[in-house]
């Protein structure tokens, strides 16, 4: 029983340290905010959520292990040049719009579709997985199934806690948001979103 919630904690403390760095899920949530209040956060964190949950199928069924060097080269430009085209999105977009309008279509407009989104195609996303997610993963496998999934459970709890934090302090300081602030914030997500894609296309 202690080897389980020993599980849990360090799936909640390893969660939190991936959170709390800024990434492309974080400037989705912060988008999200401005328009759809706290809500986002978690829905952004849902969308998340599943593709970790298809992750750590593949993890259990042993598939993660037959993607070497070259595949991981590949999901890193593909991925980065993904990343390259929703920041352009963001930055075009916030040209026309307002904080009362907020993102009319495209593809981050609905947060549980932006976490699925920028989760798939940050390389980083997959870096940690492929390397330091799933030996955890399968470390709780070696205690028990349960152990596993409340590695997985502990992870998921430290994102929704964190950027569930995010999405409810935006929301109640909308109103400090006047137009030029909202667009300025958008086209900071944009240049972010831009810049860590090219990085990871480029690297």
């Amino acid at each position: 029983m202690l080897a389980i919630l020993d599980m849990l904690f360090v799936g909640f403390a390893v969660g939190l340290t991936g959170a709390l760095v800024p990434g492309p899920m974080l400037f989705a949530t912060i988008e999200g905010s401005l328009k759809k209040g706290w809500r986002a956060g978690p829905e952004v964190v849902l969308g998340h959520a599943l593709i970790e949950l298809l992750i750590c199928i593949l993890i259990v069924l042993g598939l993660t292990s037959l993607i070497g060097d070259t595949e991981m080269s590949v999901i890193s430009f593909v991925g980065g040049l993904v990343l390259v085209g929703f920041g352009l999105l963001t930055i075009i977009q916030s040209r026309n719009t307002s904080i009362d309008s907020g993102l009319s279509g495209g593809v981050l407009a609905n947060p549980v579709s932006a976490g699925i989104l920028t989760s798939a195609s940050n390389p980083y996303f997959w870096v940690w997985w492929l390397a330091a997610g799933s030996a955890l993963v399968l470390k709780g496998l070696e205690i028990g199934i349960f152990a596993a999934v409340m590695f997985v459970v502990g992870h998921w709890l430290a994102d929704l806690g964190w950027f569930t934090f995010v999405s409810t302090s935006l929301s109640k300081t909308r109103s400090f948001f006047s137009g030029p602030i909202y667009k300025g914030v958008l086209t900071c997500c944009g240049l972010f979103l831009m810049g860590f894609g090219t990085w990871f296309a480029l690297g």
